[in-house]
Parts: structure tokens; C-alpha cells; sequence
């Protein structure tokens, strides 16, 4: 168990650690029943629910589900209208155009009217079949308010937040999370939610999870330890909320949004067991691993967490971070290095300098590198790199990452026609000279 302290409240925040374990807390002693999950009456006057992320007969090494005892059963709703999907989209996008071309957003400009996560939320682009569960969307949410009575769940997929700007508090089904930029959270598919901000302004990426659930990667020769260690990885304790007034549920369901007034808050499980709920993540625990003689390692290296496809190696999704780290190589050219890929890469930046981008690569903005575009150092970056004495070298106060997905992203007319869209990207190229001696 660890804690931390709520921001302006002085109210304290339990968590209990470990990634996928069989977590188990009750907010009121006895509300959690003891030798069995749906017993004739469930404590306290408490309903029993489960929560199946998976399909029942999934192998257990990858079942994902919950129990929770609740004060009203989640069927206890009217029927959900739809709701104004804003600037949201999911795959397919039909009128989307899947873009060989490179391109980078400065950071989006916040609203200048109160809004709040959910009508926050603009994609960018998208991939795969949201109907097929396979494929991802990515998003970027701008919010100026918290959400009071009104809360968010997402049957299409689970929910990677990466903030950027200002710290969240996500009160969720299964209790409560802080969320500051430097470290990430993951909302389960299905979970609901509502997001309070801990200052006047928010802004963060979401990568939409279509496919199997996000978990950690394989380390094969890297043996038992490094990466992402699993006792890094915080779940909520049970933190109810008792409140019978009427609240708005906005739910994202086969691609669309739609609402319901309830008339008490979904936020109302009292004690729950299991290994499906949300969990947030330190970037600053990340063991870097790397090379300690020559050449870049392939950025695989740096993956935190990954969602699989029944392709061994080709990820539906991967989150891949470039956090603070040594560099040592000799003879070796220390960025990235040129390079085409087979999968699409959509990198983001939290804060400092991404060290491939002297310049242009701003915190909060974003570049697409769709499947097979040619990318790498621009010019700048490229003579500084191959001139520099190679002694050993700091990479600090710097946070960037990459969902990482292995077919095309299909971007959105919001995307493309966005007045932070950079117009010409590929001039950080064109400085590239010809250095050929043969």
C-alpha cells in the first residue's frame, strides 16, 4: 500500500501496487464478502456485480475481470439518447485520409469557453474496426473544467491518458486517482469515470485501446527485471460516491456518444475484488536499459506497456516513452537514426526537447509517421550528433513517448486542417546535406 496526498484538500490517497494483481478493498469493513463473489445477500444491503473485460473462457493468464458490490446494480439506468459526438471519431474513418505524408501539430490552443474531458476530446486519427475490437484512436483532450455531474465510460476501448499540461483527478468506479504530467493512467474498458482538474487548465493525448488490453512487454534476454517494473503500477482503493440527485452519463459505443440521466451517481461501488479496474504509472520509475558499447538500440527498448495481436511482434498498440537517460555509445551516432518502419508511429512530447528535433517538436505537440515514412534527425540534430566528442552524455528534464500501432493511421479532417497543423514539416529535411566522399 502507498499514499499520497489529494492536492488542495490536504485528504490522503491510498493505492495498491502491482500490475494485473488480484487487487481487493473495501471503503466501509465488511462491505467485501469473504469466501465467495455473489453470495444470496451480498453485505451491507449491497448488490453484486462482475465486471468481464475478457471473455469468460480466455486463458487465465490473460482473463481480465472484477467483482464489485455496489449500492444500486449498474442495469438500474434509462435508456442512453445519442450524444453529440463533437470532434470525437472512430474507426473507420470513411471520410479520413490514410497520409504517406510526415505530419506535426504544434500544441492545440485550449478552449476559451469552460469545458470540461468529455467535450474536450478531439482525434486525430484512428485505425482498425472499433466494431472488431482491433486497432486504436488517438486523441487529444482540452479541458477547462472539471466534470461535476456528469461522467464518462468507454465500451469501445480502454483509455491511456498521457497529461501535459495540469494534473487530473479521476474519480473512478473503483476509487480514485491522481494523475500529474510525467505519469500516465489507464482507465479499463467500460470503467466509468469522472475526470476533476487539479488547476485551471488541462491538456494530455489519449490512446483509445480497441484491441486486447494494454500489458507488460515480454523481456526475454533482458531477463527478470528492467522496463516497467509491475510493483510501479498504482490501483485505486474503493471510494464511493453516495449521491441520489440527477447526474448525466455519456458513454462511447460503436463509435458514437450517447447519454442517460440517472438519477444517482454510477461512482457507487463500496468494496470490489480483481485485476480489471485503472491504474496509473510513474515514468520516472521506467528502468532505461541500453547499449554500454555502440549503436542505438532499437526503440522497442523503451516500451512500457503493449497491447497484443494474435501476430507475435506486431502490436495493436504500444506505448513507448523517452525519459531522462545516459548515453555512452562510442563510435556511434547517439539520436535515432534514419529509419522507415512497417508500423505507424504517433509521438508526442511532455515536456523539454526531443533529442531527434533541435527544433519545431513542442510540448503538447504532436508528429504522425505513418507506415514506411522515411524520418530521423533533422539537419540540425544530425551535424551536432556526428561532430560531437563522445563522452558520456545526460539526457535530462525531458519526457517524450510514442503510441506505436502496426497499421496506418487514418488522420481526421479535424487533423488535417487544424491551424496548428506545421504547413511545411519536411523543410527540417531539407538542410540535409550531400556528404558523399567516393
Amino acid at each position: 500500500m502507498t499514499s499520497t496526498i489529494e492536492a488542495g484538500t490536504g485528504t490522503r490517497l491510498d493505492y495498491s501496487a502491482g500490475f494485473g494483481n488480484e487487487h481487493h478493498s473495501e471503503a466501509v469493513p465488511g462491505a467485501l464478502p469473504e469466501g465467495r463473489n455473489s453470495p444470496q445477500r451480498a453485505p451491507l444491503g449491497l448488490y453484486a456485480e462482475q465486471h468481464s473485460a475478457t471473455a469468460f473462457t480466455e486463458p487465465r493468464g490473460g482473463n481480465r475481470r472484477s467483482w464489485v458490490y455496489r449500492i444500486r446494480p449498474s442495469a438500474a439506468h434509462p435508456a442512453f439518447r445519442p450524444y453529440s459526438d463533437g470532434a470525437v471519431r472512430s474507426a473507420p474513418i470513411l471520410d479520413g485520409v490514410a497520409d504517406p505524408n510526415r505530419l506535426r501539430w504544434s500544441a492545440p490552443p485550449l478552449p476559451g469557453t469552460p469545458t470540461d474531458f468529455v467535450d474536450g476530446l478531439a482525434t486525430v486519427g484512428a485505425n482498425g474496426n472499433v466494431l472488431q475490437r482491433a486497432g486504436i484512436g488517438i486523441h487529444w483532450y482540452l479541458a477547462t473544467k472539471s466534470m461535476e455531474d456528469r461522467y464518462f465510460v468507454d465500451a469501445d476501448g480502454e483509455l491511456l491518458l498521457v497529461p501535459q499540461l495540469g494534473g487530473l483527478l479521476l474519480h473512478t468506479e473503483y476509487g480514485r486517482l491522481r494523475v500529474d504530467p510525467g505519469e500516465v493512467a489507464v482507465i479499463g474498458r467500460g470503467v466509468r469515470f469522472r475526470v476533476a482538474l487539479l488547476e485551471s487548465q488541462a491538456r494530455g493525448y489519449v490512446c483509445e485501446n480497441y484491441g486486447q488490453a494494454f500489458t507488460l512487454p515480454e523481456l526475454g534476454p533482458i531477463g527478470a527485471n528492467g522496463l516497467a517494473n509491475p510493483r510501479d503500477f498504482l490501483y485505486p482503493v474503493a471510494a464511493f460516491e453516495d449521491r441520489e440527485e440527477t447526474v448525466q452519463v455519456v458513454q462511447k459505443f460503436g463509435g458514437r456518444l450517447w447519454a442517460a440521466d440517472y438519477d444517482h451517481s454510477p461512482l457507487d461501488v463500496v468494496a470490489w475484488h480483481g485485476n480489471h479496474a485503472a491504474y496509473k504509472y510513474d515514468t520516472a520509475r521506467f528502468n532505461v536499459m541500453g547499449t554500454v558499447s555502440y549503436d542505438h538500440p532499437d526503440p522497442s527498448i523503451y516500451t512500457v506497456l503493449t497491447s497484443p495481436t494474435d501476430t507475435p511482434g506486431q502490436a495493436n498498440a504500444d506505448f513507448v516513452i523517452f525519459a531522462p537517460r545516459w548515453l555512452v555509445g562510442e563510435d556511434t551516432f547517439r539520436p535515432p537514426w534514419y529509419h522507415r518502419n512497417v508500423m505507424s508511429e504517433f509521438m508526442g512530447l511532455v515536456k523539454g526537447v526531443y533529442d531527434a528535433k533541435a527544433e519545431g517538436f513542442v510540448p503538447g505537440g504532436a508528429s504522425l509517421h505513418n507506415m514506411w515514412s522515411a524520418h530521423g534527425p533533422d539537419a540540425e540534430t544530425f551535424e551536432k550528433a556526428s561532430t560531437q566528442e563522445l563522452v558520456p552524455q545526460k539526457i535530462d528534464d525531458t519526457l517524450a513517448f510514442m503510441f506505436e500501432t502496426r497499421w496506418p493511421v487514418v488522420t481526421t479532417e479535424l487533423a488535417r486542417s487544424a491551424s496548428y497543423l506545421q504547413p511545411d514539416y519536411d523543410a527540417v529535411w531539407r538542410g540535409v546535406r550531400r556528404n558523399f566522399t567516393g
